[in-house]
């Protein structure tokens, strides 16, 4: 018997692939149990006129649209791109009406956020790509593994206050235009999945401090958490207190190794590393599962059941988790 899985949302990423139709794509994700959704940036406008008939017969409720949203189809403006830090400012502010444009249909759809990757630290070639090969290969202690790192972090620790001051204005302008137009809607900046890629949950801090009085937060994406953690970025455990408090929503899956969008516990058979998120997931005010196509709906039921019945072992328990 499928779950009702209640609060808890499920974004448009696990099945958009198979589906041309946006309503077909819907009922799938019904049919496992959610009626809350993030449609997510590869949801065509096309899509969109089967889907906003059933938001407006209250078929499902939209929890949040992921940036750029409807689909663009240019790289410059797609979700690995240096987006709301570019130099070039009329490319900085393409990519600011695009961010207005999404919370536009984030508010005529009822969602509560928007969910964006604000930027990065360019480099003239993947070097992430480069890391994560040498990682699978000969390991994070690696000498080979060691000197790319510390390549990379010399240029990205250089250059990260510049891209997040660019960030920065550009989110207080988004800010500024969505607040005027009275949309209830806040910008959530994602925990990202390249280590060359902005924020760290530090520098999500940094960005969210200045930015005071703006709707604005952390959308903390646990998987890429996870392999920013394993690549040696940053350390989810010892962060999380910094942002506790500024969470606008979160992405609920696991990565097994560096591969990411799996379903929590069950794809890694870990059933303690993924507690360290349940305080998050606790407090966070949208809650929504990002999987990939390969998550079966059995593997989805299984695992939402294990994190809530550990959630409820955490409120019993007043804060500590069991496995």
């Amino acid at each position: 018997m499928v779950l009702d899985k209640g609060e808890y949302s499920f974004s448009t990423c696990w099945n958009i692939k198979r589906h041309a139709v946006g309503s077909d794509m819907i009922e799938e994700i019904r049919g496992l149990g959610f009626k809350r959704v993030e449609l997510n940036y590869n949801v065509t406008r096309e899509m969109l006129t089967t889907i906003e008939p059933m938001i407006e017969r209250g078929e499902i409720v939209i929890s949040s649209v992921h940036n750029t949203f409807p689909l663009i189809d240019d790289p410059d403006y797609g979700t690995d791109s240096v987006l709301l830090g570019f130099d070039d400012e009329a490319k900085r502010k393409r990519a600011v009406d695009l961010l207005v444009q999404s919370a536009e249909y984030a508010a005529r759809y009822g969602a509560a956020a928007v969910v964006v990757h604000p930027g990065e630290v360019p480099f003239e070639a993947n070097i992430d790509q480069e890391l994560k090969a040498l990682y699978k290969e000969h390991g994070p202690d690696s000498p080979a593994y060691r000197s790319l790192w510390e390549e990379m972090l010399e240029r990205r620790d250089s250059l990260r206050g510049h891209y997040a001051e660019r960030i920065a204005h550009s989110l207080e302008d988004a800010c500024g235009r969505i607040a005027a137009k009275g949309w209830d809607v806040t910008i959530g900046i994602e925990t990202r999945s390249r280590c060359y890629q902005m924020p760290t949950l530090r520098e999500a801090r940094g960005i969210i401090d200045r930015l005071q009085g703006a709707k604005i937060g952390l959308w903390y994406d646990f998987g890429h958490g996870m392999m920013m953690e394993r690549m040696g970025l940053y350390d989810n455990a010892e962060d999380m207190s910094l942002i506790m408090d500024h969470i606008a929503g979160i992405h609920i899956h696991e990565s097994v190794g560096l591969s990411d969008h799996w379903c929590p516990y069950v794809h890694s058979g870990d059933m303690a590393y993924f507690d360290r998120f349940l305080p998050v997931i606790e407090a966070a005010p949208v809650k929504v599962y990002e999987l990939k196509s390969a998550c079966t709906p059995e593997e989805i039921d299984r695992s939402h059941g294990l994190l809530t019945a550990k959630l409820e072992r955490l409120r019993t328990a007043g804060g500590r988790t069991g496995t």
